[in-house]
């Protein structure tokens, strides 16, 4: 029972119930139409039999008592926007008001914390960068040998080339797939400690603003708890960009091992004419394969620091003029989503024996 709860990850239902509420829109007439439909008690459901593989008592009480749980907050959700987007504006125009005799104080200090985020953003862009082009350049070194190999090898008989074209393909592919997840291994960490500086720097200009706001800190602690989601985020887009691009490296690189199994398979006397081609341009396509990678994946850094900054500079601007964004309440309601899915689950946990 235990292993069935821990297997229900509150982020993944929460994520099944937000991405159905985003897309149906905020009229209420709408959302009730389409839950009649019955579609969120599919997608719960599917989720849940992915999730649960054996059937017992706890996993046959959580999809009874999940699915109205979600229906009835999904029919609540249009309302709960409307009201938190009132609830942010008026939070926004008090906390500007009471902010407005330290107008000049606040702006300098959302300033100071945008060059320092840009300081401490810069080396982490520059190392993300330098891992990128170590990770591709050691991947290009370790399958330079392969080319030469397979260039050899022509020279052989074509029966000698024929059986031993397929241990060499394998070899090939387990050299491209241990080279990306070693470069994986070499930028996780990276994304990791990026968002730990987020925490750190929306915690810094917590503080500096704090001697301004001692009478609306609840309203200020709102503001920053949305930027501190937008910022978070964003690292983990740029793990997952990281991620993607490594995988699609892997993709691109493999069919070349596709393509030597394919020619094991060809008579011997066109052979040597499929593998020529190939034992020519090997490392050429190896070559271009990893300078696209590069090009994609070296960037990633100073975007993701360009990003957190257009954050701040949003935030000074929400606390200039008052007003607030649709990604505001959009983030705020989102959290109150997964809490409100977190605390249900908890409640469902199985009893011990």
């Amino acid at each position: 029972l235990a292993g069935a709860r821990a297997d229900v990850n509150p982020d993944e239902v929460a994520s099944v119930l937000w991405k159905y509420f985003t897309e149906l829109g905020s009229n209420a007439k709408e959302t009730v139409d389409q839950l009649q439909q019955a579609e969120i008690t599919k997608q719960l459901n599917t989720l849940l039999e992915t999730k649960l593989q054996s059937a017992n008592l706890y996993a046959e009480d959580l999809q009874r008592r999940l699915v109205p749980f979600a229906t009835q907050l999904q029919a609540r959700l249009a309302q709960d926007s409307q009201r938190l987007k009132e609830q942010i504006r008026q939070e926004l125009a008090e906390l500007r008001a009471k902010l407005a005799p330290y107008a000049d104080e606040v702006h300098q200090q959302i300033s100071t914390n945008i060059r320092q985020l840009q300081a401490k953003m810069s080396p982490y862009a520059e190392e993300l960068r330098s891992q990128v082009d170590r990770g591709a350049g050691e991947l290009q070194r370790v399958l330079e040998p392969y080319a030469t190999e397979l260039r050899d090898r022509l020279q052989d008989n074509a029966e000698s080339i024929q059986a031993s074209l397929s241990p060499y393909a394998d070899r090939l592919q387990q050299q491209i797939d241990s080279g990306v997840e070693t470069l994986k291994e070499r930028l996780t960490p990276l994304a990791d400690e990026l968002k730990a500086q987020v925490g750190q720097s929306v915690e810094e200009l917590r503080r500096g603003l704090s001697p301004y706001a001692q009478e609306v800190q609840d309203r200020l602690n709102r503001q920053l708890e949305s930027l501190t989601a937008q910022m978070e985020r964003a690292a983990e887009e740029l793990r997952a960009r990281l991620a993607a691009s490594s995988e699609e490296l892997r993709a691109q690189l493999s069919p070349l091992a596709q393509e030597l199994r394919q020619a094991a398979g060809s008579d011997a006397e066109s052979l040597r004419q499929r593998l020529a081609p190939l034992a020519q341009q090997l490392d050429e396509r190896v070559g271009q394969t990893l300078e696209a990678f590069r090009q994609q994946a070296a960037p990633f850094g100073e975007a993701f620091g360009r990003q957190l900054v257009e954050r701040l500079e949003e935030v000074r601007g929400k606390l200039d003029s008052g007003t607030a964004g649709v990604e505001d309440h959009l983030e705020l309601l989102e959290k109150e989503v997964r809490d409100k899915v977190a605390a249900f689950l908890s409640t469902t946990q199985p009893a011990e024996n």
